[in-house]
């Protein structure tokens, strides 16, 4: 039942990636819209430099030049026992260099607590074991996927991407060591992973290419690097834009300006089938033109896509939580694979000579998308 008087919503994340935060925020829209006070707290900005180092930028660092290394710790993280020596360490060391978080709690004073990330969960988690915080504590997953670092005690219950993962995360539960019978019984709801409002929002796709300045009626792909326009989708663009076919591409390069010059110097090459786009605030009405997205499966980008009814063509997806994300939409139908440049260019080959498969391709997805989950998450958390 929602509480009578005013909550208070303290949402938690950790920017190791922009997801965590994105889908933070996303939940604190969702109050605010319905005039509930919502504050959000990246506890990367409560640790010591060195911490924040090791623990987000060496993420980034590692995804993007070694993803390998960063699957095998993905996978033997995800094998390790919870009880073990090093897992024990790893808790050591973050209690010593999260301490500032227990104060910024409460002095945020909140009446119900949401983490986006696992770190935040497991912290506080802990905080309520010891009978130091008593508000209702959920937390988001994030991907397609449960990994074991998500799999906490003393949560009042999770939100998750799908009903499998829900369904894989319960029987996870059971087998911790310290589980209970709440612990076995911890509310697991199905809500979506939480999105900005605007993927939530009817979109007219004629008024959106007329923003863009480019046609409506012609098939359209969106390649996406991410914010901070990671990846050479020059080159990518340029492979696309060589095969023969009436569409057009639709290119973000984030906020990395050499990559914008470059794209938007490949366009004057291609008058009138290449579009450049920067840094922007409102990607869903760049998704909205689009009939096919070429980009990594991350957790947000993905939720993204399928609350518009976009299918993806995933791209090398990051060993770990991405090569699961993209398992996820290659099952239910709503994306295609690519391992390289010339595999990309095979598909589109493939989509352009049989323009029904697209369709097909959009049903799927819509039928994935959950563009209300901020609201559902919400929703689920002033019930408990």
């Amino acid at each position: 039942m929602i509480p009578t008087m005013s909550p208070k919503i303290l949402l938690l994340s950790v920017s190791a990636g922009a997801g965590h935060v994105r889908a933070a925020q996303a939940v604190q829209a969702a109050a605010r819209a319905r005039g509930f006070e919502a504050e959000h707290i990246d506890v990367m900005d409560l640790v010591p430099k060195l911490f924040r180092k090791l623990y987000a930028e060496s993420f980034i660092f590692m995804v993007n030049r070694n993803p390998a290394l960063w699957g095998y710790l993905y996978h033997s993280s995800d094998r390790a026992k919870p009880d073990g020596t090093l897992a024990k360490l790893r808790r050591i060391i973050e209690r010593v260099n999260t301490r500032k978080l227990a104060g910024a709690i409460a002095d945020a004073a909140p009446t119900h607590i949401i983490s986006t990330h696992f770190l935040p969960s497991q912290l506080v988690g802990r905080m309520k074991a010891k009978d130091r915080l008593s508000q209702p504590l959920w937390t988001v997953v994030t991907d397609f996927d449960v990994h074991a670092l998500w799999v906490q005690s003393n949560q009042d219950g999770f939100c998750v991407a799908a009903d499998e993962i829900g369904w894989r995360l319960r029987d996870r539960l059971k087998a911790l060591p310290d589980a209970d019978d709440a612990t076995r019984a911890t509310p697991i709801r199905d809500t979506g992973i939480p999105i900005a409002p605007g993927f939530s929002q009817p979109l007219d796709r004629a008024a959106c290419a007329r923003e863009l300045g480019i046609d409506p009626a012609k098939i359209t792909f969106l390649l996406m690097s991410g914010g901070l326009g990671v990846g050479a989708i020059d080159q990518l663009a340029a492979r696309i834009l060589a095969v023969p076919g009436d569409f057009q591409v639709v290119a973000m390069a984030g906020k990395n300006q050499e990559l914008l010059t470059n794209l938007t110097r490949l366009g004057a090459a291609h008058p009138g089938r290449l579009q450049a786009v920067g840094f922007t605030t409102t990607p869903e009405r760049l998704m909205a033109v689009a009939d096919l997205a070429i980009t990594k499966p991350g957790g947000l980008t993905t939720s993204e896509c399928l609350a518009l009814g976009l299918p993806l063509l995933v791209v090398s997806p990051i060993p770990g939580q991405e090569e699961r994300n993209s398992d996820f939409l290659l099952e239910h139908g709503a994306a295609l694979k690519a391992h390289d440049g010339a595999g990309v260019e095979y598909r589109i080959r493939q989509l352009l000579a049989d323009p029904g498969r697209i369709a097909t391709l959009k049903r799927n997805a819509r039928a994935l998308g959950k563009p209300a989950a901020a609201k559902a998450v919400l929703d689920q958390v002033l019930e408990s």
